[in-house]
């Protein structure tokens, strides 16, 4: 008898939406974008939009129309999909506070016009807005992993584009090892960013590698929609195989370089906080277990899994460099 093993990041087919229907879906929202006669039925189009408190903002994004993307299938999580308003009302973004509770604040957050900065070792450096960024690039949905270094965890169908994809348009020299990102910094927009004591703007990096491998993800969008401020609108990253603070938010900047960055966290305090922070429940983090995670609109814990179960895709990157402080 064949039996099927499922691999960690398999979603499961009760928590996929049926292709006929997302098509469907598509179909109408194509319909809607391009002003047909099903323009007044929205509510029923996007019901999710009348269930979140922050809808509006989403539905005014110049990006709206071009969303939901058809889901990547090649990347399933064995877990359902964190609800919407459980996910969006419980963030890190420390810009708007140190608390979870920030989504209010972070409603305060102006995401237009907003340009992106590509500089240091590239071929030319340019600046570009962000919705002239969505038009070069082809969007896709992802369902994703994502564990916090406070051991609680969550699944996001993201969308948004390859970080690969934004490399190749900036033309790195051979001589750029590393990117390094950094989050808006405008304490006037974000009262957090007036806490002196606090490195802003807020730091993360990757290798080239790192960034060229096909699971690194430029976040503009989730849920089938234009990504919610809290989330880190309009461009985050997303590297599911790392803890959360390296997923950077609201990304004004992208420095290619020859010198490892140090990040945000490093600063603050780097006896707990690493570079590379790849996920691994044998590493405890200084104050606590990584062994297991709650899970984010739920009382149970589950095993953490190494890589967070993206081992297969992300592992051979570090082959040979044991030496390095990989886990935290």
């Amino acid at each position: 008898m064949l039996i099927k093993v499922r691999k960690g990041w398999e979603l499961q087919e009760s928590a996929a939406t049926p292709e006929s229907a997302f098509l469907n879906r598509r179909q109408l929202m194509t319909g809607l974008a391009a002003g047909s006669i099903l323009a007044g039925m929205g509510s029923f189009a996007r019901p999710a939009l009348a269930e979140v408190p922050w809808a509006d903002a989403q539905r005014d994004d110049p990006s709206f129309p071009l969303y939901p993307a058809a889901r990547n299938l090649r990347y399933r999580v064995e877990r359902d999909i964190t609800d919407e308003e459980t996910n969006g009302k419980y963030n890190n973004f420390y810009e708007y506070g140190s608390h979870k509770e920030i989504w209010r604040s972070a409603q305060k957050l102006k995401i237009r016009p907003w340009e992106i900065r590509i500089e240091g070792m590239v071929e030319n450096e340019f600046t570009i807005g962000i919705d002239d960024l969505l038009a070069k690039v082809s969007l896709e949905e992802r369902v994703y992993r994502h564990r916090c270094v406070e051991a609680w965890s969550m699944v996001a169908p993201w969308t948004g584009f390859p970080l690969r994809a934004l490399v190749e348009l900036a033309k790195p020299l051979s001589s750029a090892k590393y990117i390094e990102m950094a989050t808006f910094n405008k304490p006037e927009m974000a009262p957090g960013q007036r806490q002196f004591w606090y490195p802003w703007p807020y730091l993360e990096g990757l290798t080239i590698a790192e960034a060229a491998n096909d699971l690194a993800f430029m976040v503009t969008g989730a849920y089938g929609k234009p990504l919610a401020k809290q989330h880190g609108a309009p461009l985050r990253l997303a590297a599911p195989w790392k803890y959360g603070f390296k997923s950077v938010k609201s990304i004004d900047r992208f420095t290619f370089t020859d010198k490892r960055p140090k990040t945000f966290w490093e600063e603050v305090q780097g006896r707990e906080y690493g570079f590379w922070a790849n996920v691994n429940p044998e590493v405890p983090h200084p104050r606590w277990s990584q062994a297991t995670e709650r899970v984010l609109g739920t009382n149970g814990r589950i095993p953490t899994v190494i890589y967070n179960g993206y081992g297969e895709f992300v592992a051979q990157l570090y082959d040979g460099m044991e030496g390095e402080r990989l886990f935290m």
